[in-house]
């Protein structure tokens, strides 16, 4: 998908060109996994992977939205924003508008044509790409005047209360505030942000897609949300001013480790020492030290696996086969957990032989077809020139 082609199914789908494109970015977060729940750091970055819109207002309220890549249009005529059981991926786009006429912006209706080269099921979030974008989108077309922030703000809240997921904030903001060749370290207590650069010429971040999502995913991470508060409320009667793990160290959480049951003092464990670990990651970055980040994400997906096990043999598998390749700086898990992808940093030179060698050994043990996407950092949502 490109912005010619977006361009052409709009005017195909509605008889005239559209008045805006945008593209929309999936994300991949470098590390800071399940630390956003607990108010502390993610460093994630936009990908060069992403949705594209073409849209124009129309001059009744209708609302028609056409999903390219499924060849499905959804028609809402009155502007209702009504949960849709069936055509479930118009919620994405109307749990957002819901909220913003909850918030007081007034806009009428709007002809939409989406399509993606996201890779579908691979943790990427494409969700999140098209909330933001959708957004996005008529916040230009209607001149709504929303920042940046309250765009990521709505989209969040369109899925937490429209869609019903409630995910934190990390994914929509990095589809929102992406930059070329950065990531961004996003503090999820404050929002506030900084920007810090990928500048390794002679590495590449590469995903390796496990082409698996265990059911347990949703289930465990509401689990683990639950025993990361329990953690809190027992520290607290050590140190009253504690409201998330953010604020305890590693230090005082081994200092009171038997104040809690042995599984939350593993949950709290992993969650301090990863708060720690997006830190030294971005010492790590401004000192183009890639050695010392690939070290850190071995240790993140290793807390993963042992202390908040959300990790599954395949990944497992991902990860132990990277370590085996000198040219593989790190690697880990990314994402909720139980399948999805791993995240690599690997040498340039050395990048189709490892391709070759992670495709065949792992279909040899698991039988699945290995689907792996080589990323770049981009920037994040934008209007794009016709």
């Amino acid at each position: 998908m490109d912005k010619y082609t977006i361009q052409q199914i709009f005017t195909k789908t509605y008889g005239h060109a559209p008045k805006l494109v945008v593209r929309a970015p999936g994300r991949i977060n470098l590390i800071g996994e399940h630390t956003d729940y607990n108010f502390g750091y993610v460093l994630p970055g936009a990908i060069n992977k992403a949705i594209w819109f073409a849209a124009s207002r129309r001059d009744d309220a209708a609302f028609h939205f056409f999903a390219a890549d499924l060849g499905e249009i959804f028609v809402s005529e009155n502007g209702e924003t009504v949960f849709q059981k069936e055509k479930s991926w118009a919620n994405y786009l109307l749990g957002v508008l819901s909220e913003a006429r909850k918030d007081g912006y007034n806009f009428s209706g709007v002809n939409l044509a989406f399509g993606s080269d996201i890779p579908l099921g691979a943790g990427l979030s494409s969700s999140a790409a098209l909330e933001s974008g959708g957004m996005f989108v008529v916040n230009e077309l209607y001149n709504l005047g929303l920042s940046r922030m309250e765009s990521v703000k709505l989209a969040q809240r369109g899925e937490n209360e429209f869609v019903g997921m409630k995910c934190g904030i990390m994914d929509m903001f990095a589809s929102v505030f992406g930059k070329e060749n950065h990531v961004v370290r996003l503090d999820c207590r404050n929002l506030e942000y900084a920007y810090f650069p990928f500048d390794a010429p002679d590495i590449t971040l590469v995903l390796c897609d496990s082409g698996v999502k265990h059911a347990l995913v949703d289930s465990e991470y509401n689990t683990r949300r639950a025993e990361s508060e329990e953690g809190v409320r027992l520290l607290q009667t050590f140190d009253p001013s504690i409201q998330s793990l953010r604020d305890v160290s590693p230090t005082f959480l081994a200092e009171h480790e038997k104040a809690l049951p042995p599984v939350v003092y593993r949950r709290c464990k992993y969650v301090a020492e990863e708060i720690s670990r997006v830190e030294q990651a971005c010492v790590a970055l401004a000192n183009h030290d890639m050695k010392t980040l690939g070290q850190l994400m071995y240790e993140t997906h290793d807390g993963l696996q042992h202390d908040y096990q959300v990790s599954c043999p395949e990944m497992d598998f991902l990860v132990d086969e990277a370590r085996k390749d000198s040219s593989v700086l790190g690697a880990r898990m990314m994402g909720g957990g139980f399948g999805g992808c791993t995240i690599n940093l690997i040498k340039n030179d050395a990048l189709p032989a490892f391709i070759a060698e992670m495709q065949t050994s792992y279909q040899h043990k698991y039988g699945i077809e290995l689907k792996v996407y080589p990323v770049q950092l981009a920037n994040g949502t934008e209007t794009v020139d016709g």
